[in-house]
Formats: C-alpha cells, sequence, structure tokens
C-alpha cells in the first residue's frame, strides 16, 4: 500500500546526532507527497578542534553509520539521502564512491551524498573555478579540494571556519557567512560552495545570489534538489537557491 503522506517517495535521511540544521533544511524544502524521515548517527565525542580532533568524529561516524542505516530501513523508504557532507568528500573521488558503495550494500538503495550533488549543480550551473567555504579544519578543507581537483574544477580559496564542536558548526551566524561570501566572491570565482550539513546556509545562499550575482551552492539545498530529481519529483522550491527554483 501507498504510504499516507510520503504518497511519491520515502527518502531515509542519515544524520550526525549533533547536527541540528539539515533536518529543519530538508522539512522547510519539502514538497507534497515526499517524507523525510532521520536516523541518526551516534556522536559520543563531538571534539573536532584541530585535524585529529575532526579525524576523531569521521571514526565516529564510520562506526555508526550502518546501524544508522539498518534502523530507517525499517520504515522502508525508496531511497537514500545523507544529512552529512564531509564523508562523502573524504577520500577524493574514489572515497565517495565508496562511501556511496557502502550504503548501496547495506541498504540496497540508491543514495544522495552532497559531494555528488555538488559536482552535478556545478556542471549545470557552468561553473570552472570555485571558492568554497566549510566549517571544517585544515584536514576536512584538504579531502574538499581534492575532491573538486579530481572531479576536474579549479579551486580557489577555501574559506575554513575551524568550528571546535560538532554542534558549535549550527552556532555560525550569517554576519560571519556573508562575509566569508563576499572575500570568495572578490576572487573572480564563477561559482561558490557551502559544505557542511550542520551550517545554515540555505535561505542566505539564495539572497547571495541576488547580490553576488553568482552561483552560490548550498549543500543541504543541493542534496535535496539531488534526491528529488533522481526521484522523478520535479516541483520547484522557492527560497532555497538556483538549483531548486529553475532546475
Amino acid at each position: 500500500m501507498t504510504d499516507a503522506l510520503g504518497w511519491r517517495r520515502k527518502f531515509g535521511v542519515i544524520a550526525p546526532s549533533t547536527n541540528t540544521i539539515v533536518e529543519p533544511d530538508f522539512y522547510r524544502m519539502a514538497v507534497p507527497g515526499v517524507t523525510a524521515h532521520f536516523s541518526r548517527i551516534h556522536i559520543r565525542d563531538q571534539n573536532m578542534d584541530g585535524d585529529a580532533g575532526m579525524e576523531r568524529l569521521l571514526e565516529q561516524i564510520r562506526a555508526e553509520t550502518g546501524a544508522a542505516c539498518e534502523r530507517v530501513m525499517t520504515c522502508e523508504p525508496d531511497y537514500m539521502v545523507m544529512g552529512m557532507s564531509a564523508e562523502t568528500f573524504w577520500g577524493g573521488v574514489e572515497g565517495n564512491r565508496a562511501f556511496v558503495r557502502q550504503i548501496e550494500d547495506i541498504t540496497g538503495l540508491a543514495v544522495a551524498t552532497g559531494a555528488e550533488a555538488c559536482e552535478r549543480a556545478l556542471r549545470l550551473l557552468g561553473a570552472r573555478r570555485i571558492g568554497v567555504v566549510t566549517p571544517y579544519q585544515p584536514v576536512g578543507d584538504a579531502n574538499v579540494r581534492a575532491f573538486f581537483t579530481e572531479i576536474g574544477f579549479e579551486v580557489g580559496e577555501i574559506v575554513g571556519l575551524r568550528c571546535p564542536t560538532a554542534v558549535s558548526i549550527a552556532h555560525v551566524g550569517e554576519d560571519r557567512l556573508r562575509d566569508a561570501l563576499r572575500g570568495l566572491a572578490a576572487t573572480g570565482v564563477d561559482a561558490i560552495v557551502q559544505c557542511g550539513t550542520n551550517l545554515s546556509m540555505v535561505r542566505l545562499a539564495d539572497e547571495a545570489e541576488r547580490w553576488l550575482g553568482l552561483p552560490v551552492v548550498a549543500i543541504n539545498a543541493a542534496t535535496w534538489w539531488m534526491a528529488l530529481r533522481d526521484n522523478g519529483v520535479e516541483d520547484r522550491v522557492p527560497g532555497a537557491g538556483r538549483l531548486l527554483r529553475e532546475f
């Protein structure tokens, strides 16, 4: 029988337990008949101060991802969505492919990742040289640079905010992000990408595209867009950036 609310598609979503932004973002971009069902990866130590701290956070995510997938599968979703981004960039292109294979092997379902969503978005928007803003430590930014470079983009400046804990990512305000966007735009890029699903950027990116005159790809909007379009859902969503408004 068809689900009463998710009559078009039910998405199983995996997110860290510390993340307070991606879930409301996805709900705000919801379209009729498509529902998102979250399973949380238990983060016991949220410290990500310095490269070693970020590596430990990723180790926790890797250890818990399988169990989180198994839990969400009990609601019988049609498709998987990764509500986390760092792990999808880690190890460059092959790292992303291995991660996708892991999720597909566990769930038997296709999956949207932030890394692949950003790649699709940038190609569609015709970008070649990009600037990036992340909440990560230097090791995270290095993996982001490696991924985009491997798929053929020129990566200019990366503004890494170096948030000290996983929860503190969600505390970054619009003033700081606005300064980062303006600084990146001044370097002569074709587009700006924001990584980190716990960084609140969807609404600001939508606005910034107008006053910067550049595409600003917020990762939560790009991932949701990929999930919808992969499933034949062509609804346009206002207020979430050019991708969901035009494509």
